[in-house]
C-alpha cells in the first residue's frame, strides 16, 4: 500500500477546495490559492514571510549604494522635470513668433492700407480742440 501525504495543495479560479484545508497565500501571477491542512497553513505562511524578509535584507545594496541610487533617482527626476519645462517654453516661443510672423505677413500682404496710414497721421495734425 502506498502512502502518499502531500501537505500542499494549489487550486486554481473555480477549482474545489478540499475539506480541511485552508488558504496559507495567494499567487496572483498564476491565479492560484497556495492551500496547506488547517492548522498547518498558518505556519507555512509564516516561514514563507520570514524567507521573503530575509531575502529582502541580504539583497539590499549598502548604505553608500542606496545613497547613491537615491541622489540618482532625484537628478534624474529633475532633469526630466527640467526637459518637460523646456519643451513646454520652446513650444509657446514658436507659437507666439509664429502668430508675429503671421501678422507682419499679414500686414505687409495689404499694400494698399499703407497710404491709410499715412493719412491718419496727416490728419493727427488737425484735430480739434476742446
Amino acid at each position: 500500500m502506498k502512502f502518499n501525504l502531500r501537505l500542499r495543495k494549489e487550486v486554481g479560479h473555480g477549482g474545489l477546495i478540499p475539506r480541511g484545508w485552508q488558504m496559507a497565500w495567494y499567487e496572483p501571477r498564476r491565479c492560484v490559492g497556495v492551500y496547506y491542512l488547517a492548522p498547518l497553513h498558518w505556519i507555512a505562511r509564516a516561514v514563507r514571510n520570514a524567507i521573503y524578509r530575509v531575502r529582502l535584507a541580504l539583497e539590499a545594496p549598502g548604505v553608500e549604494c542606496a545613497q547613491f541610487l537615491a541622489m540618482q533617482r532625484a537628478n534624474g527626476e529633475r532633469q526630466r522635470l527640467a526637459d518637460e519645462y523646456a519643451r513646454g517654453y520652446m513650444r509657446g516661443w514658436r507659437e507666439c513668433f509664429q502668430t508675429c510672423v503671421d501678422a507682419i505677413e499679414d500686414e505687409m500682404s495689404r499694400g494698399d492700407t499703407v497710404w491709410d496710414i499715412g493719412a491718419l497721421l496727416t490728419d493727427a495734425d488737425h484735430r480739434p480742440e476742446n
